[in-house]
């Protein structure tokens, strides 16, 4: 069975956007720690997973020369990587290696079930939530910057129902933020 994760930023108060989906407060690698363990990171293999909103936003920039040139090892990794969009509306895919799938929990389910490399989910706060209330999220990635927003979108937004977590991981940086792993508490 396929591993599934989420990788989000988020603020102190636990917004991943500001009010007007901004996620600029999100690009402060400040501190060469951060900076390197971004790119550990970003090594992993996998399969990354998007909403569309998410999805445009990355395949606007991960792309471009600018990006290669900031960050190449995130760079090449974002953009080699085989990607999987959901989106009712979405017609043609825009960025490499992407396959656009509409039905979220029924594919989502079907594919944690099928052998193959584990899924990543960057971003994407709607498909998140409704992954979470289905059960089918296995770890919570999240880096939480210290700025307040004071309203924004949480990356749950729209969730039904209290789910458990129980932190496995946690790793501070110079710079403030935090790196915490969660997973979900099972019965």
């Amino acid at each position: 069975m396929r591993k599934l994760s989420v990788f989000n930023q988020v603020s102190v108060d636990g917004y991943f956007t500001d009010p007007n989906d901004d996620v600029s407060w999100t690009h402060r690698q400040d501190d060469e720690e951060l900076r390197e363990f971004v790119a550990a990171n970003a090594a992993g293999g996998g399969v990354l997973v998007f909403g569309r909103k998410t999805y445009e936003m990355m395949a606007s920039f991960w792309p471009t020369p600018a990006a290669a040139k900031q960050f190449p090892q995130v760079a090449a990794q974002m953009n080699g990587l085989p990607k999987i969009v959901f989106s009712k509306t979405l017609k043609k895919a825009s960025w490499s290696h992407t396959r656009i799938a509409k039905d979220l929990v029924p594919e989502m389910g079907k594919l944690k079930s099928e052998p193959g490399e584990p899924l990543a989910i960057l971003g994407s706060g709607s498909i998140v939530s409704q992954l979470t209330e289905a059960g089918l999220i296995d770890e919570y990635q999240v880096l939480v910057a210290p700025i307040v927003l004071g309203q924004g979108r949480t990356m749950f937004e729209g969730l039904r129902k209290m789910i458990d977590l129980k932190r496995t991981r946690s790793r501070p940086f110079r710079n403030g933020m935090v790196f915490n792993v969660y997973e979900p508490k099972r019965p």
